[in-house]
């Protein structure tokens, strides 16, 4: 589905939870929270003016794309969700990205405002210093060795040393945190390669359909050219018959023809006959009485 709604927001980053409930409808916001806190969203590729994502919804893997142009938002998704102005999915994602886009925003702030009067670092006044104490560096290394294996292996990260607030605790977390990510990508690419299966299986099986249409098509050209020829036989056959036809009744006018003239002759022979008849009788009268 797609979606054109007019936004006053010059970043998507400004787009926050508050203000995306604000517009859409109650169901599709709490579904895209849910989504969110599932973990089943998974942004491919963003910026403050485009996102293409991704989310795992309860009836399969829908894409979206979503940028900000010209004071409108626009929101594309490949589910046929009717939801207004826009799908529980583009909420999802709208929702993941302003939480991903947070922790980026604040660590740009420290560096911009960092002073830049001597190219050498300054030492950090008293009380700044970083809680680091070498024991935590030395456990930190210990367990550091291992999890770069596991990484390397795909393998689930070794039991985190228990350790006091402070930098090397946040370290662990951090590399924590990246290999969630990398789990809910792998996670995200299953689900891509299984719905790839299934689009996959379900193009063979329409092959495989073509495939039959196809050879049903051809036993039925093949029928057909055997019925036309079929019909090119019967029509000869029909044309002959119709010469014979013709022949026999130039045949049986001949013959009419010929009885007549038969008949004819006949008569005209019966009639010598009456004459040789009526002579023979005239020379016996002339003959006179036979002698005894």
């Amino acid at each position: 589905m797609r979606n054109r709604i007019p936004c006053t927001a010059d970043r998507l980053s400004l787009l926050d939870p508050p203000m995306i409930q604000s517009v859409v409808e109650s169901t599709a916001f709490q579904i895209g929270h849910q989504y969110v806190s599932e973990n089943r969203v998974r942004i491919v590729e963003a910026d403050e003016s485009q996102i293409s994502s991704a989310v795992i919804g309860n009836s399969g893997l829908y894409e979206q794309t979503i940028k900000l142009k010209d004071g409108h938002l626009l929101t594309k998704c490949t589910c046929t969700l009717v939801e207004e102005p826009m799908c529980r999915h583009c909420v999802a994602v709208l929702l993941e990205y302003h939480r991903w886009s947070q922790p980026r925003t604040a660590a740009k702030r420290p560096r911009e405002t960092r002073p830049r009067e001597t190219p050498y670092p300054e030492r950090p006044p008293s009380g700044s210093v970083p809680d680091i104490k070498l024991s935590e560096i030395m456990i930190f290394m210990e367990w550091l060795q291992p999890a770069v294996r596991a990484l390397e292996k795909g393998q689930a990260l070794p039991e985190a040393p228990t350790l006091e607030a402070g930098e090397v605790a946040s370290w662990i977390q951090a590399i924590r945190n990246l290999e969630d990510r990398r789990r809910e990508s792998e996670a995200v690419q299953l689900a891509l390669e299984a719905d790839m299966r299934d689009r996959e299986a379900y193009v063979g099986h329409l092959t495989h359909q073509l495939q039959i249409s196809l050879d049903e098509t051809k036993s039925a050209q093949a029928a057909r050219r055997e019925l036309q020829e079929e019909l090119a036989s019967y029509k000869t056959m029909l044309a002959r018959t119709l010469e014979i036809s013709k022949e026999i009744g130039r045949f049986d006018g001949q013959m009419k023809t010929l009885a007549g003239e038969l008949m004819e002759k006949g008569s005209r022979l019966e009639a010598l006959a009456v004459s040789f008849q009526e002579l023979a009788a005239a020379l016996r009268t002339l003959g006179g009485p036979p002698v005894g």
